[in-house]
């Protein structure tokens, strides 16, 4: 069974978990650390990576949601 689903998981939580925190800067090193990420913490995360996917693009926005919902 899958960790988190992007859909109904927010941001902050993600963020409390240090395995999706390496996912984040595998894909786009200081994403996680970003002083913007903190206004998206409430948003589901499914909202969150694809507002990000205009800065980061589309294909590592998929690749960090993929990798996410793959966390068992």
């Amino acid at each position: 069974m899958a960790r988190y689903d992007a859909d109904t998981t927010t941001l902050g939580t993600l963020l409390d978990d240090p395995d999706v925190v390496a996912i984040l800067d595998k894909h786009a090193p200081g994403l996680s650390t970003n002083p913007m990420i903190g206004m998206a913490k409430a948003m589901p995360a499914s909202q969150a990576i694809g507002m990000a996917s205009g800065m980061i693009g589309a294909d590592k926005a998929e690749a960090i949601r993929a990798e996410v919902e793959a966390l068992e």
